[in-house]
Parts: C-alpha cells; sequence; structure tokens
C-alpha cells in the first residue's frame, strides 16, 4: 500500500513565485514543502527586472542584498526612437528608486536569482522530480498524486505552477492559453563584440522603432559583464510544439535591421538566439475554491512587456502569507477571499497594461507600481 505523507501546505512549482511563497511561508511560521516537476535545479532563462516593489518582499526573506551586489543597477528606464534615438521617455531609478520607491530596482539573470532563492529554502522541503497528475479534494484535505508515485495529503494547496497550471483545470476545467500574436527572441549577446561598436550602451533600454515593435536590452550582473535583450514583434501563428525555436541573427537582422545604430550593434553581437510565443488568458474569475489557491501566472498570465510578470507572482506570494497569518490555517477561505480581493485589481491592471505594450513609452508617473509595498498595504 502507497504510503501518505501529510502536510499542512503544499506549493505546486518552485518557479520565482513559488519559491517566494514558500520562504514567506517557512518564515510567517507554516509547515510547508514545494514540489517542482522539475528533475532538479537548472539556471533557465535569461534577464529579468525586480523593481522595488518586490525588492522590498526580498528584504523580509534575507535576500535583498545579495540581490543588490549580483545585479545591475540601471539608473534610468529609457524608451526611444529606434531610428532617431530620440528619447521618448526617461524614467529615473537608481539613488531616486532608492529614495522615493523604497529600495533598489535591479536587472538580474533569472536563473541567478533563482538559485538565490531555492538556496535560501530548507532544502529537505522542496522536492523535485514531483509531477502532478492527480487532485483530489476530500473532507479535511486534497490528496495529491504525482508521476513519481508519491502521494501527499495537504490540508492547503497552492497552485504556482504557470500558465498550464494543473491546479488551474482543476478549478476552471481544461483550457489551452491563447497565442498573442506576439513572439519575443532572447539573447545574452558577445560582449567582446558590442563593446567594439564604440558605442556606450545604457544599462536599462526599451528602443522603439516603430509602433508594431521594440527591442529592451540591459545589463544582467554588477559589473557589466552579461548583456540581454528581449523583442516584442507580432507574428500570425506559432505553429510548433515546442516553448521555443532557434532563431538567427539573419532573422534580427530581417526584423529590426536599419533602425538606431545601438540596436544593429546587438544584432551584431548576437550569437545565438531564441525565439518564444507569448501566451495569454483573460482575467480569471476564480483565483481559490475550497483548499486551492492560485498566485502568478497560473491566474493572471502576461506578456512581458512592463518586466512584472515575475514580479506580480511574488507580490501574490506576500499578499497571501499575510492573508494566511492574519486568518490561520483552518480560517483559510476568509484568508483566500482577503488575498483575492486585495490582489485582483492591481493584477489585472499590471496584465493590461502590459498586454497593451504601453508601459512608460511615454513620460508617466510609475509610482503607483514601483512605491508599492506588498508587506505592509491593506489587505482588503
Amino acid at each position: 500500500m502507497t504510503q501518505i505523507d501529510q502536510v499542512d501546505i503544499a506549493l505546486i512549482g518552485a518557479g520565482l513565485g513559488g519559491a517566494a511563497a514558500a520562504a514567506l511561508l517557512l518564515d510567517a511560521g507554516f509547515s510547508v514543502h514545494t514540489f517542482e516537476q522539475a528533475p532538479e535545479f537548472t539556471r533557465l532563462g535569461a534577464g529579468i527586472h525586480i523593481g522595488p516593489n518586490v525588492m522590498k518582499i526580498f528584504r523580509q526573506i534575507g535576500l535583498e542584498k545579495r540581490l543588490e551586489t549580483i545585479g545591475s543597477h540601471p539608473d534610468h528606464w529609457f524608451s526611444r526612437d529606434g531610428n532617431t534615438g530620440e528619447y521618448l521617455s526617461k524614467i529615473p531609478l537608481g539613488d531616486y528608486a532608492k529614495k522615493e520607491y523604497g529600495a533598489s530596482y535591479i536587472t538580474i539573470h533569472r536563473g541567478d536569482l533563482h538559485a538565490e532563492q531555492i538556496d535560501a529554502l530548507p532544502q529537505d522541503k522542496v522536492h523535485f522530480n514531483h509531477r502532478l497528475t492527480d487532485i483530489v479534494e476530500r473532507d479535511s484535505d486534497v490528496l495529491l498524486t504525482f508521476a513519481n508515485g508519491k502521494k501527499v495529503a495537504a490540508k492547503l494547496v497552492i497552485g504556482a505552477d504557470g500558465i498550464n497550471s494543473m491546479l488551474r483545470e482543476k478549478l476552471l476545467g481544461v483550457e489551452k492559453p491563447r497565442y498573442s500574436g506576439w513572439v519575443g527572441h532572447r539573447a545574452l549577446v558577445n560582449m567582446d563584440k558590442l563593446r567594439a561598436s564604440g558605442l556606450e550602451f545604457e544599462p536599462c533600454v526599451k528602443w522603439w522603432w516603430e509602433k508594431s515593435r521594440h527591442i529592451m536590452a540591459y545589463a544582467t550582473k554588477n559589473d557589466q559583464s552579461e548583456y540581454y535583450y528581449v523583442t516584442g514583434l507580432p507574428q500570425d501563428t506559432w505553429d510548433h510544439e515546442t516553448s521555443f525555436i532557434d532563431s538567427s541573427r539573419e532573422e534580427m537582422e530581417a526584423a529590426f535591421g536599419g533602425s538606431h545604430p545601438m540596436v544593429q550593434a546587438l544584432i551584431d553581437a548576437t550569437e545565438t538566439v531564441t525565439k518564444w510565443p507569448f501566451w495569454n488568458r483573460d482575467p480569471l474569475n476564480l483565483w481559490s475554491q475550497g483548499r486551492l489557491v492560485l498566485l502568478g501566472d497560473a491566474c493572471h498570465p502576461m506578456r512581458p512587456h512592463m518586466a512584472q510578470g515575475a514580479c506580480m507572482a511574488i507580490e501574490d506570494a506576500a499578499v497571501l502569507t499575510r492573508a494566511l497569518s492574519q486568518s490561520g490555517l483552518d480560517n483559510y477561505t476568509s484568508a483566500f477571499t482577503s488575498y483575492e480581493n486585495t490582489r485582483r485589481e492591481r493584477a489585472t491592471k499590471v496584465q493590461t497594461i502590459s498586454n497593451a505594450n504601453t508601459w512608460l513609452k511615454e513620460p508617466e508617473d510609475p509610482a503607483w507600481l514601483y512605491a508599492y509595498d506588498p508587506m505592509t498595504a491593506d489587505l482588503n
């Protein structure tokens, strides 16, 4: 007979949002086990932005100073015309962000951030090679079955398992995410070739060259030794079964050639580049049910144009932890309601703006986003 392990809280998914939720819940005194389908940790992804709104959460976890040491600190977010180089907006960050928003703004390699998060967790509470295959809600718990044969009974289950969340399917039924009509190219560029251009590259910039497309480029390490770009451009269909495909410098040249010299220099420094589809879901009308609750891309996936997708998942983790701490584990229904009421409007606003791809294209005050403190914001 298969043994059934008993846990208080089971977290499905050990990505950026799941790892943050695990750290915060453990710090708040909850018993939490995290189950991740990947066989082991690997340094996946490329560049990512972490705004002051989320650095405040890493302060609580105890990772703020470490991440400040690893990541790059852009002085501004620039938006520029991709042909003329004219500045469309120039939003101060750097020391201004620390003073006005209460924490640093950093850009960092996603894998470096994730490694720090995973290393900060008790290793006996993070379980790799656990792909969830079945969920059965029972009177006093939820029975989880994994592909490796493991069975776990949990009082509460948190779905941090991404846009293809199995927990989301349990709550709302099977529905594939919708292709957005946009793709992104991602690349870490050859720094020697980039420096050989003789141009001075700003740490964080979003270049625009026509209404339909852009390229965002920035350093991912404090010593500026690694530089990354991601694009956004329309493509009618995505006919591939894989999550991404290889692209090429020639494809980049066809899409962006003839733009500003800095854009051209990025293309020239490209050696390996991949192309990813952007997937969407409409805002969900249900974030929790019974003992199950969702966070991050499982309930509000978004295109990456605000650089806030991971940040919203980590904000979710902070607010959910605070709601459970206030209500207690037994009163989870009240906690889930407070969590959703507090998060829905903000997450939907970010999702909507990000999908529209208008963020900071023109001058605006980003304080509503960056000055927000998930650790002290009122719970609804």
